[in-house]
């Protein structure tokens, strides 16, 4: 009882950094012997000590102009007053740097499922963020026996190839580009992490080979991972499985025999988070904890088969029981599921297995073992590339309600699996939640999203009946954010995609929303057959048999309960921006303004009424949203669609004019997303 005290104790002093509540659930809820509470009492007080005693050392000190010195190692520079993560294009090779810049708190996320960097860095220990201007002095990292190994898995191996055997067996993803993608859409992206494969391999190999050392191999074999732990980094995986082996080890060497998985696995999360606390906001912390948790629960009470079925029947079970509890994490994290994640890792991990002790010798050996790596590893790559244009299960954020629901139909069939109930009651007991999770929930309220792409338009309207608008889509470069937010919002179709016209920043991305989105109708403007956005994105609709409509000045398109009514353009338009298609988003009595590009001079040329929304042209720039525009739909707020850019976008005439006007402003490039809910 003793490791599960001091996990769960260490488990709720971590937790407090959310609520301090959980010092009452280790008092009053454990079920433990009184001796083993106490000792659950003192993790939790360890690791509650270790949190007061954390100070941030930046406090104070956010928006100042600095110049910091230290060891910049991964992006992360390390400095006497602590570490800082540095933000930089191009990004800064390892080295010692001499740095000015301004200093800022990490961002959180900026769009619906985007990158929550602020919840990143929490769970590293880290703090703020080096908006670095200029490198001051700098001098390359000095080589080091990393820098050695780097080089001797390298050797006489094909850029991707070494890429992949760096990841796996180094831990350093830099180079993987986009294979690492390939990876997560075959479910293998855990295949990439550090962690008890390369642990068990490595521990294993040496146990065989230092046979002749009798008992003092295992302290051996310890030292050994300690020190590939320090040369690689503590990843949370990675960390996790060497603290686990730790304890075999020392367990094997005290004579003690086997160590069960769930002790050890406890006693790991006790050391971790009494070490680092703040690594309980880690998503790699969470995963590679849960996932073991999983297999710990389930795999010791499956049946046993006969021959190569046992075979076939383990891995495809260790894949079921390892995504168990992190299910919805996963799909509430990434918002997709490869559905032949078994089969892939039936087919890759034996593989792996392979690679992984080759690799361990490659660091010995150099470019003796080059033959044999890059023929496994080109082998492993058309398998991973193949299984990436597989299914996908695509699902949105899921609430607090969504978790509950999936962990209430979970636990019935743990009690049935262990005896506890039977499996009809479990079924049953299960089947209600797990089917209010499954079904959609209708959309209630219509809304209208200005999402953050940087410099460029992108502008979602939702509606009740699952009826989905997309304005826009920004460059190609911001599609990844743009899908991500789709996805985490729950739209997997579309009925209606409006191009305004034929620029970059507003319709570059969408070839790639037609090719992975269900589209119902694109509506475009007059066509511009010298105009290669203009062309490929007509291309893609007819490839897709999306029909596109186009648009002018007394244009109307119903969709659901809402409708779209063009007052632009004219036609005749010489400009790219003056053909911008704007029209009255209109849905019950809300009015929402869309304006493209378009400039002032068509601005003139609109028939006028009161709406409650504008979306501000070009971005903010001067040669739109005139006075007599502002004065004739007199809008209550005004959304602009911008990000850092050398044009002075919004500027401060448009601004003005707003202000004068009494108009609430609201910019994707201070706030991230906006989302405005309709009445």
């Amino acid at each position: 009882m003793v490791p599960y005290a001091l996990g769960l104790g260490a488990l709720l002093g971590a937790l407090t950094q959310v609520s301090p509540l959980f010092f009452a659930g280790l008092i009053g809820g454990l079920w433990l012997p009184q001796t083993a509470r106490w000792l659950g009492v003192l993790a939790y007080l360890a690791v509650v000590i270790h949190l007061g005693v954390i100070q941030n050392p930046w406090e104070g000190q956010y928006g100042r102009w600095m110049i910091l010195e230290g060891r910049l190692m991964n992006g992360f520079l390390h400095t006497v007053q602590g570490r800082v993560y540095v933000r930089h294009f191009p990004r800064l090779q390892d080295g010692h740097y001499r740095l000015e810049g301004r200093l800022v708190r990490p961002q959180g996320r900026r769009n619906p499922g985007g990158f929550d960097q602020a919840l990143w860095l929490r769970g590293l220990g880290v703090t703020a963020v080096l908006q670095a201007e200029a490198v001051l002095d700098s001098r390359p990292a000095e080589p080091g026996p990393r820098a050695w190994f780097e080089r001797q898995l390298s050797a006489g191996l094909s850029p991707g190839v070494a890429a992949l055997n760096t990841a796996i067996t180094l831990g350093e993803k830099r180079d993987l580009e986009e294979t690492y993608g390939e990876f997560q859409r075959a479910g293998l992206a855990h295949a990439l992490a550090l962690s008890g494969l390369n642990v068990a391999v490595l521990a294993g190999f040496l146990v065989l080979v230092l046979y002749k050392l009798g008992n003092l191999r295992y302290l051996v074999v310890l030292g050994v991972l300690l020190l590939y732990l320090l040369l690689v980094g503590a990843q949370p995986s990675l960390l996790r499985a060497t603290v686990m082996a730790g304890f075999v080890l020392v367990g094997l060497f005290l004579g003690k025999g086997r160590v069960e998985v769930l002790p050890s696995l406890s006693l790991a999360l006790f050391v971790h988070l009494l070490w680092e606390p703040a690594s309980i906001f880690s998503l790699s912390f969470q995963l590679s904890y849960l996932a073991v948790l999983g297999m710990a629960l389930i795999l010791p009470k499956l049946p046993r088969l006969e021959g190569w079925r046992n075979w076939l029947w383990a891995s495809v079970s260790v894949t079921v029981a390892a995504q168990a509890l992190i299910l919805p994490l996963l799909l509430h994290s990434f918002h997709q599921l490869p559905l032949v994640s078994p089969v892939a890792n039936l087919l890759v991990l034996p593989l792996l297995e392979l690679l992984i002790p080759l690799g361990f010798l490659k660091l010995v050996l150099g470019g003796i073992l080059a033959l044999p790596v890059e023929v496994l590893s080109q082998v492993v790559l058309w398998i991973v590339g193949w299984l990436a244009q597989g299914p996908q299960l695509y699902w949105g954020q899921i609430s607090s309600l969504g978790f509950a629901l999936y962990f209430l139909g979970l636990v019935p069939l743990l009690a049935a699996l262990y005896g506890r109930i039977g499996w009809l009651r479990a079924l049953a007991l299960s089947s209600t939640a797990v089917l209010a999770s499954l079904l959609p929930v209708p959309f209630q309220r219509g809304e209208i999203w200005q999402l953050d792409v940087g410099q460029g338009d992108a502008s979602l309207i939702r509606l009740p009946g699952n009826v989905s608008i997309l304005v826009d889509g920004g460059r190609g470069f911001a599609y990844r954010a743009l899908e991500g937010s789709l996805r985490a919002l729950g739209v997997h179709d579309l009925d209606l995609i409006v191009a305004t016209h034929a620029d970059a920043d507003h319709i570059e991305s969408l070839p790639k929303v037609l090719d992975n989105f269900k589209v119902g109708s694109l509506v475009m403007g007059p066509r511009l057959r010298s105009d290669v956005l203009d062309t490929d994105l007509r291309i893609a609709a007819a490839r897709r048999n999306i029909p596109v409509v186009q648009a002018g000045v007394g244009t109307i398109v119903k969709v659901g309960s809402a409708r779209l009514r063009f007052v632009g353009p004219f036609g005749g338009e010489r400009e790219d921006n003056e053909r911008s298609l704007v029209f009255i988003f209109e849905y019950n009595d809300y009015r929402a303004l869309f304006t493209g590009d378009a400039d002032t001079h068509g601005e003139r040329r609109w028939s006028h009424e009161d709406v409650d929304l504008l979306k501000v042209g070009h971005h903010g720039s001067r040669t739109s949203t005139g006075d007599s525009l502002l004065e004739r739909f007199r809008p209550e707020v005004a959304l602009i669609g911008v990000g850092n850019n050398s044009f002075g976008h919004p500027s401060k005439e448009v601004l003005d004019r707003l202000h004068r006007q009494g108009v609430d402003i609201r910019r994707t490039d201070i706030e991230g997303a906006i989302r405005i809910e309709l009445p």
